[in-house]
């Protein structure tokens, strides 16, 4: 099909050119034709300029831009559309050029009748949006030399900074990166936890058995030194490191004086003390990020938080990619998030798939009997998947939903475990949203208004009345009209069954009329051979 027009797309507008001379399909695939299309004066002669429309400033560049990239037909597009394409009817359709598939397609829908031709189905289309792209600064003589790329420069960073833009309140990123930090802490403190005590024990082996607490064997090692300096005036100060007992403190006075540890030079002890300060510092980081942490997660995802953790939550997130992603994801996939390799394993080897992934750390998993593990796992799963799709897309935290998912959660594992009848959902939703209209309602100036005061959410209280009893009244009609549909559904069988009797009762009489024609038939013959 041979295109009339061309739609050009640039940073610094749009560009609507006529097609005045093109190949055909099979001249359009030869070498020669595609190396003319990038010589000035001969692509020249192909199109002609029919109109330009600049972009009134840099907002509206990129605000097209964004439009264009999701496949929209913005309104500044289609004016300029509508104003420089000729009126075209079913008979006489009017092709236009257009680089993009979606872009086309929304096109089509507002002028349903030109025909879009795209550069991904024609070759004639995109050998001549390429030359368009590569002389437009030539064809375009509004503008000047450079202007093109410095627009271009300018609404490349413009289009990347909105599409990298967050919102400090809703920003799972940083939880994301809270999380995998705080795993690669544990593992370092434990490992250099580790590394103090072995260190130590040549010096104070006895140490280890009194205390088993990493924190508080390297903050001892630090108080401590060399164990010969250690006597009974320390032991206010030794009890205070270990939350004032002061019959552990004792205890490692005396084991001081018997110890069977070997001396320890001066130089060796205070190397042992820098790595055994640096150890302390990791762990009070670890920790100071881990409150981090939970104070982000109560303000991007409290649902999840205060339904399986803020720390199970975090990992949920972080295994989706973000918030949004895990919203989008199935409740089955979420019960195994997390187990990938062995849910493929599985597939593989045709054994049992898992029941649980990254879920199993929540307590709710290791209270539940081993038989209902699965069967917990799935609940919670899909309560997870409700949590974070109400995180995702409300504009104010409020932890009511996360709340009302657990006790649902909690009373399910009381009904495995001794039979309690749980709340209904229907009734559990309605608790957690009466809560989270309170919760709204609290800072809510006009919580003290008359009825039809308009609410946090600016919606009038007496128009979500109204709401509602529409809503039932739709909801009643419904069911009438699906009573009425059962009862016209019966009468029409009772009609069927009356046809098929009266056709069965025609079809009996047939017969016995058939069989009383043939047994006088009978009588007939035997009467004659008589």
């Amino acid at each position: 099909m041979s295109v009339d027009y061309l739609l050009h797309e640039s940073s610094v507008g749009y560009a609507i050119f006529k097609v005045t001379m093109q190949a055909d399909a099979i001249g359009n695939r030869l070498k020669e034709v595609q190396e003319k299309s990038q010589d000035l004066a001969t692509f020249g002669k192909m199109v002609d300029l029919v109109s330009f429309a600049p972009f009134e400033g840099a907002a509206q560049a990129l605000e097209n831009a964004n439009e264009v990239s999701e496949g929209l037909a913005s309104a500044f597009l289609r004016t300029v559309l509508e104003a420089n394409l000729p009126k075209a009817s079913k008979k006489n359709k009017c092709v236009l050029g257009v680089s993009d598939r979606n872009l086309a397609g929304s096109i089509k829908e507002f002028f349903p009748h030109f025909d879009c031709e795209t550069a991904e189905t024609s070759e004639i289309v995109a050998d001549l949006l390429r030359g368009l792209r590569l002389h437009s600064e030539k064809l375009l003589k509004q503008l000047n030399g450079g202007d093109t790329h410095r627009a271009q420069l300018g609404l490349g960073h413009a289009y990347s900074r909105a599409k990298v833009k967050f919102s400090v309140q809703k920003n799972d990123n940083h939880i994301i990166q809270a999380i995998a930090t705080l795993d690669h802490l544990d593992k370092a403190v434990n490992t250099f936890a580790m590394r103090v005590r072995e260190w130590y024990s040549w010096h104070f082996p006895e140490l280890i058995k009194i205390v088993s607490d990493n924190m508080t064997y390297t903050k001892l090692t630090l108080f401590i030194g060399d164990k010969s300096t250690l006597s009974d005036d320390s032991l206010h100060d030794l009890a205070a490191l270990v939350q004032d007992d002061q019959t552990i403190a004792q205890s490692i006075i005396d084991a001081a004086k018997v110890s069977m540890g070997r001396d320890i030079s001066a130089n060796d002890m205070e190397h042992h003390k820098n790595f055994a300060e640096r150890t302390v510092k990791l762990a009070a980081c670890r920790k100071q990020l881990s409150e981090y942490l939970i104070s982000k997660m109560n303000v991007v995802a409290p649902n999840l938080a205060a339904l399986i953790g803020e720390t199970v939550g975090a990992r949920l997130i972080s295994k989706a990619g973000s918030l949004a992603n895990l919203s989008k994801y199935a409740a089955s996939t979420v019960q195994i998030l997390g187990a990938e390799k062995a849910l493929f394993r599985a597939l593989k080897t045709k054994g049992n798939t898992p029941k649980y992934g990254l879920i199993y750390h929540s307590s709710f998993i290791g209270r539940t009997a081993t038989k209902n593990k699965g069967r917990i796992s799935r609940f919670l799963a899909n309560k997870c998947s409700i949590a974070s799709r109400i995180d995702n897309f409300t504009d104010v935290p409020s932890t009511a939903y996360g709340e009302a998912l657990k006790k649902q959660v909690e009373e399910r594992i009381a009904f495995y475990a001794d039979g309690v009848a749980p709340t209904k959902n229907e009734v559990a939703m309605k608790n957690a949203l009466d809560a989270s209209l309170a919760d709204i309602n609290i800072d809510d100036p006009s919580r003290d208004a008359p009825p039809d005061a308009v609410m946090a959410d600016g919606v009038t209280s007496l128009a979500t009345e109204q709401v509602l009893r529409l809503k039932k009244k739709e909801k009643k009609a419904k069911k009438g009209k699906k009573e009425a549909d059962d009862v016209d559904i019966v009468v029409e069988d009772e009609g069927k069954k009356e046809k098929k009797e009266k056709k069965e009762e025609k079809e009996k009489k047939r017969k016995h009329a058939d069989e009383e024609a043939d047994g006088e038939k009978k009588k007939k013959k035997r009467k004659s051979k008589a």
